[in-house]
């Protein structure tokens, strides 16, 4: 598989030769982990149940684990899910990858769409099943929202949407949601939302591609699938846990599929996950961050923030020389949309992930608006 070289191994090559300047600390918002402290009630699970190593854990998601995603479903969202509707995963990304390969498997000349630029796992997948893609494109003409080409949808088998958006932060409501959720009754493809942002906004809790669902009359998630993390909601990357919920019908065979992966999360990672799903008060805290974040962000570089998601989508004038150059004279690091986009989408912006807490996001901004004035 011809696979292409990842973001930020691209970003080493660009800055490999480049000698940053010293006066400055290193400091990098190029990679979407938050640089918080797993909050110590997660951590004290997650010690209080190490001796269960002893044991395999299962595939299909122990009790207690699936308990607290159903828990989170319902606080969050309103929503009352059954067992049948979600399966706890490893993270997201590895669903990203192999979910579309077993959907996608039998059927011959399959076509996927997702957004561009976008996470590159979905290239990957994409890739991974032999899949033609059709690109959604994100540009400031739309407002970074994918456009709908019925006729281009009509043909498509597998179709993930991503909002709160990753690389460009904008976020599609609950209008724009059901439109999709129509979409994908009336052309028959599979829908699935990557909302692994969704829990990062800044004003009002936002809906679930599943509340958009039940919206429209389709209460039983017919072709209609989400996938989230925990990884930032919970600043505990580490946890590795994710889930995929919606039609019970298609999340039945990927079960069986998912019994030949080996990719079930280790007992004391799950129970410590659990308790980590079934809280928000914590998730409220980190928000706090990110919103003061943007505040800052708003004060120096005059960034309006966006709905969610901790993500800059910055303008420039050449993204590859500006990253270049903000290295060299201010040893600071971020991402070139280019290096997250195909032809020729994410030219002129660059990506910043406001990850840190505020004092070094200040001093981050302040060397960004520095290197814009040159």
């Amino acid at each position: 598989m011809n696979f292409e070289t990842y973001p930020f191994e691209k970003l080493n090559n660009l800055l490999e030769n480049i000698t940053p300047n010293s006066e400055y600390s290193v400091l990098s918002l190029t990679i979407g982990e938050p640089q918080f402290e797993t909050p110590q009630f997660i951590l004290d699970e997650l010690s209080n149940t190490a001796s269960l190593l002893n044991k395999y854990p299962k595939t299909s998601g122990e009790t207690v684990l699936r308990e607290g995603m159903l828990t989170y479903l319902k606080n969050r969202f309103s929503l009352e899910l059954t067992n049948e509707q979600i399966i706890p995963t490893f993270g997201t990304r590895e669903v990203l990858f192999n979910f579309p390969q077993f959907l996608l498997h039998e059927i011959e000349n399959s076509v996927m769409a997702y957004p561009n630029p976008f996470y590159q796992i979905y290239e990957g997948a994409a890739k991974a099943s032999r899949s033609e893609v059709i690109y959604l494109n994100l540009t400031a003409q739309n407002n970074f929202q994918p456009l709908i080409d019925e006729e281009a949808l009509s043909h498509c088998d597998f179709v993930i949407i991503n909002t709160p958006n990753n690389p460009t932060a904008s976020t599609m409501l609950m209008d724009e949601l059901k439109k999709w959720v129509e979409l994908a009754l009336k052309h028959d493809f599979v829908l699935m939302n990557d909302e692994c942002y969704i829990d990062l906004y800044l004003q009002k809790p936002l809906p679930s591609l599943l509340n958009a669902s039940i919206e429209v009359g389709n209460s039983d998630f017919k072709n209609i699938l989400v996938i989230n993390s925990i990884s930032k909601r919970s600043s505990a990357p580490g946890l590795r846990s994710g889930f995929i919920a919606g039609d019970a019908d298609i999340l039945k065979e990927y079960m069986t599929y998912r019994t030949y992966v080996g990719c079930a999360s280790p007992l004391p990672l799950q129970h410590a996950a659990a308790v980590a799903w079934a809280d928000q008060k914590h998730v409220d805290g980190f928000r706090a961050k990110y919103i003061k974040n943007f505040e800052i962000a708003q004060e120096v570089l005059g960034i309006e923030p966006p709905l969610s998601t901790f993500y800059i989508w910055l303008a420039v004038d050449d993204e590859i020389s500006f990253t270049e150059n903000l290295y060299r004279d201010y040893n600071l690091k971020v991402i070139p949309g280019s290096f997250l986009g195909r032809e020729d989408q994410g030219q002129g912006y660059v990506r910043l992930a406001l990850v840190y807490e505020e004092d070094k996001t200040r001093e981050a901004l302040e060397r960004i608006k520095k290197a814009l004035k040159k």
